[in-house]
């Protein structure tokens, strides 16, 4: 049995400590502030600033765990390559978490080092440059913080006037003490995916079935599975979803994204972990959601296949104010509908548009994928978070 030291504690986190609970593992949650949902489940608790590698550190001496596993931005990730050297192992790997949790990292890497088709780009540390970055690039083009979670800090500029605001919308949004942005041109796309790609240690590099998903403020609304893209184009983000998660090394499940265009598959993002819209794997759509599936590859035990077993959808539950003792109605509405399930994450606080909960609903594989979706996004309606 392992112990396992968790960097974040949100309800991705939590769906994770719940996974490795069920097979016996020992999880240490780390976060900012105490209750947040992976310490409501969890063995033991740590509260820090994991900016603070002084504070990381001594949590790591302290606990001395087999695994790091990282579940947000906000980490001071250089310290993970000490930390393996101790023979600690960071998951997927430090260069995976280090590369990662950095838009720079990740997006030269894949643009310049694999020759990934990416959508044209510039970096800004300042509002001058990122003036001149925009006349680059082209209007309209998108504006996100190097680092950040969950849309926050990213914008779309449309004419000239919103650089500015833009600017202040991404350093405001930024999580890290980097202050950069990347100015994205944008892609005329049909669709955008995530696909799960879980690279394992002694087996080959497993693919779940593409999800489809939409954002609204940088944030994912509602995700779906499988969403429905060409084998050509399938095939083509399979081969570069292999090729990025070998360059970063090690075992885990990565969310990468990508965008579906006339002109084929452009590299998006990737995360070195379970992603939002993978949520949709705990409406039953696979024999293993993607928590499970990030677990076992973690413990080296070995996964034979993915199998995609209904069509699934989940969409978010968000909270439209400021409270420090959120309450829900509406609950005994979503769970009297068929097929249909819930989580509501227990966050300590709520603001407007922080994701709460989120309903999930699946059907048979028949089913057309747009009356799931409907039916997810009408029952997170029936929710009230107050």
């Amino acid at each position: 049995m392992a112990k396992i030291l968790l960097l974040g504690s949100g309800e991705l986190g939590k769906e994770f400590v719940i996974a490795a609970q069920r097979i016996g593992q020992t999880v240490i949650a780390v976060d900012s502030y105490e209750n947040a949902p992976a310490m409501q489940v969890a063995h033991d608790f740590e509260v820090i600033n994991m900016l603070d590698g002084d504070a990381l550190d001594k949590i790591v001496a302290k606990h001395n765990p087999d695994f790091i596993v990282p579940e947000i931005e906000a980490i001071r990730t250089e310290r993970f390559y000490d930390y393996e050297k101790q023979g600690i192992t960071v998951v997927p790997s430090a260069k995976a978490a280090n590369f990662t949790m950095n838009r720079k990292a990740i997006r030269d890497l894949a643009s310049k080092e694999l020759g990934l088709k990416t959508a044209e780009y510039r970096y800004a540390t300042t509002a001058e440059e990122l003036q001149k970055g925009v006349l680059e690039v082209g209007i309209p083009c998108v504006v996100k913080p190097l680092m950040s979670s969950s849309g926050k800090g990213q914008s779309t500029i449309k004419t000239e006037d919103d650089i500015e605001k833009a600017w202040e919308y991404a350093v405001a949004g930024s999580r890290g003490d980097v202050v950069e942005v990347i100015v994205e041109a944008f892609v005329k796309f049909n669709s955008e995916i995530t696909l799960l790609t879980v690279t394992q240690n002694n087996n080959p590099t497993l693919f779940c079935a593409p999800i489809g998903h939409r954002q609204e403020r940088g944030d994912y609304q509602e995700s779906w599975q499988p969403a429905r893209i060409s084998d050509k184009d399938l095939y083509e983000a399979q081969d570069m979803a292999e090729k990025v998660t070998e360059a970063l090394g090690g075992a885990g499940l990565f969310g990468v994204e990508f965008f579906i265009a006339d002109d084929g598959v452009y590299f998006s993002e990737l995360s070195p972990r379970p992603h939002d819209t993978g949520m949709v794997t705990l409406a039953g759509t696979q024999n293993f959601n993607e928590f499970e599936l990030h677990l076992r590859a973690i413990l080296s035990l070995p996964i034979f296949e993915i199998t995609l077993e209904k069509a699934g959808a989940s969409a978010v539950i968000l909270a439209s104010e400021n409270s420090s003792n959120p309450t829900y109605t509406g609950i005994e509405k979503i769970a009297a509908l068929p097929k249909t399930d819930f989580r509501i994450f227990g966050k300590p606080s709520s603001r407007p548009y922080r994701r709460m909960g989120v309903a999930l609903t699946n059907d048979t594989l028949e089913t057309p994928i747009e009356e799931v979706v409907e039916k997810a996004v009408k029952a997170a309606s029936l929710v009230t978070v107050k």
